[in-house]
């Protein structure tokens, strides 16, 4: 199948994918956009995690401000080089979890950070629920993992669902933004300040 250059370009200025990838991707979506970005999508994802272990010393501070002035966020996200952290495309990722932070008010980085007595808290809560409900006994530890992931999504900034774009998680953003400009990027930090 032919691919024409406009669905090229199109593709291209959805996804921020290099030529040769928006044409592959194309290809083998036998031209569907939204098949092509998927494509894209899980492919960025598998260079996100060849890169995962690569160092990451340079990097910058996102900042927001609410309109109102009351609330702000400020995240730290690293990246491998000072190149990278001077482009548009960081400068906007950090501005817009700074902004995620200030709209969603996380608790905690990631699941690892969350202490173990609220973890162990939280279950004793679900399984008190699931006894009362007459859950069987087979099942209730699968339920508690799963209402755990809950509270993880909740909770936890790489695991919310992105404020601009609630179909993919913080995590996924990053991991999109490490396809696109071929590098490790890791969130270090965050500070929600309110009034």
């Amino acid at each position: 199948m032919k691919i024409s250059s406009e669905a090229i370009q199109a593709l291209r200025a959805q996804t921020g994918a290099g030529m040769m990838d928006a044409k592959r991707a194309l290809e083998e979506a036998s031209g569907d956009i939204q098949k092509a970005i998927e494509h894209l999508r899980k492919a960025g994802k598998k260079v996100a995690l060849t890169k995962a272990d690569r160092t990451t010393h340079e990097g910058r501070v996102g900042e927001y401000t609410h309109i109102n002035g009351k609330v702000a966020g400020l995240v730290a996200i690293a990246c491998e080089t000072d190149f990278v952290a001077r482009t548009d495309e960081f400068i906007e990722l950090a501005h817009n979890v700074a902004m995620h932070v200030v709209a969603m008010n996380p608790s905690y980085l990631d699941s690892s950070l969350v202490p173990q007595d609220i973890i162990d808290a939280e279950k004793v809560v679900y399984r008190e629920q699931l006894e009362r409900e007459g859950k069987p006994e087979a099942i209730r530890e699968k339920i508690i993992d799963g209402k755990l992931r809950a509270y993880y999504r909740e909770h936890c900034l790489v695991s919310q669902p992105f404020v601009k774009d609630d179909k993919k998680s913080v995590d996924d953003i990053v991991k999109e933004h490490i396809a696109k400009l071929g590098e490790n990027i890791r969130i270090i930090g965050f500070s929600r300040l309110s009034l």
